[in-house]
C-alpha cells in the first residue's frame, strides 16, 4: 500500500511540473557590443520585425541652464541572431521595456512611476515611436504618467498582454502587485509561495518577476543564490523551477537589474562574459511556443 502511494505521490508531482524544464535551455546569446549607459535593464522582442531591444537605465542629470534634465540611457537595437544594430537615445530611465501585442507598441516604464522617490520629469509609461523598419526614432508618445499604484520606486514592472495586466515586484518581499493597464489601478495582490519552493525573499531578483501568459505558469522569478529560474502561478502558487547552466556567473547586481522575459525566453545579463557583458535567453517551459 505505501509503495502505491508513493507512486501515486511521483506521479502528481511529475503532472504538475512536467511543463517546466529542469534544465534551462540557451536559445539565444547577445554579446553587448556598445557600452551600457549604466546598467543595462530589460529587454524586448518585435517578431515582426525581428529585433531585440535591450534598455538601460540611468538617472537623468539635475539640469541646469545649458542642459536638460533628460536621462541619457540608451536603448540597443540587435537582430534575432544578436547581431549588433544600434543604439538611440530615447531619453527615459528606463526600468522595462516591452512589446504591447494589443497595442503594437513598443513601450518602456521609468524608474519611480510610482513617485515613490518624489516626481521627475519623463517619469511614467511611454510608447517609443519606430520606423516601418522597426528602428528607434528617438521619439516617444506619453501612455501614462506616474502612478502610486506600481509601489517601489526600483520596480520593473512586466506586461501581460493575455490579461493587459502589469506585474510590479516589490523589494525584499514574495508580493507581487498586479495592476490593470486600461485604468492604472491596482485590481490584486499575489503573494510568492516562497516556502514551498524552499527560497527566502533575498534569494530572489528584488525587483523584476517575468509575466510569461503561459496558464497555471503565469509568474517566472530568477533565484540568484541557487542559480535558477522559478516558476509560480498566477495566484502565487509555486509550480517549479529551470536550473540555470552551472558556468554562468551571476552577481549581486542580477537582483536587480539585468533581467526580462520576451519572445517565451527569460533573459538573464552575465556581466563577466565579453567585453560588455552578454544576455542570455533561456527556455523554461515546454509551453512555450
Amino acid at each position: 500500500m505505501k509503495i502505491i502511494i508513493s507512486l501515486c505521490f511521483l506521479i502528481f508531482n511529475y503532472v504538475i511540473y512536467a511543463d517546466v524544464l529542469p534544465e534551462a535551455k540557451s536559445e539565444v546569446k547577445i554579446t553587448l557590443a556598445k557600452k551600457p549607459t549604466t546598467r543595462p535593464m530589460t529587454v524586448a522582442f518585435i517578431p515582426g520585425q525581428k529585433k531585440y531591444y535591450i534598455a538601460d537605465g540611468g538617472l537623468a542629470p539635475l539640469g541646469s541652464e545649458t542642459e536638460a534634465p533628460i536621462s541619457k540611457s540608451l536603448i540597443h537595437t540587435y537582430d534575432q541572431s544578436g547581431k549588433y544594430l544600434a543604439s538611440t537615445q530615447a531619453g527615459f530611465d528606463n526600468r522595462s521595456i516591452f512589446y504591447n501585442e494589443a497595442t503594437f507598441q513598443l513601450t518602456t516604464i521609468t524608474y519611480n512611476i510610482s513617485s515613490e522617490a518624489g516626481f521627475a520629469p519623463n517619469t511614467g509609461i511611454f510608447s517609443l515611436d519606430l520606423d516601418p523598419q522597426g528602428n528607434l526614432k528617438g521619439t516617444s508618445k506619453e501612455v501614462s504618467s506616474f502612478n502610486p499604484a506600481f509601489g517601489d520606486s526600483a520596480t520593473m514592472p512586466s506586461f501581460d498582454s493575455k490579461k493587459n495586466h502589469y506585474f510590479a515586484k516589490q523589494k525584499r518581499s514574495d508580493r507581487v502587485i498586479v495592476i490593470d493597464a486600461n485604468d492604472g489601478n491596482k485590481v490584486g495582490e499575489i503573494n510568492l509561495d516562497l516556502k514551498s519552493a524552499g527560497v527566502a525573499f533575498d534569494d530572489l531578483s528584488d525587483n523584476f518577476i517575468a509575466a510569461t501568459s503561459i496558464d497555471g505558469e503565469e509568474l517566472a522569478i530568477l533565484d540568484v543564490d541557487h542559480k535558477a529560474i522559478l516558476i509560480f502561478n498566477a495566484k502565487g502558487k509555486y509550480v517549479g523551477k529551470s536550473t540555470l547552466p552551472t558556468d554562468i556567473k551571476l552577481r549581486a547586481h542580477n537582483h536587480y537589474n539585468g533581467l526580462g522575459y520576451t519572445n517565451n525566453l527569460f533573459f538573464i545579463y552575465n556581466e563577466s562574459e565579453g567585453e560588455f557583458g552578454t544576455y542570455y535567453g533561456f527556455k523554461v517551459s515546454s509551453n512555450s511556443k
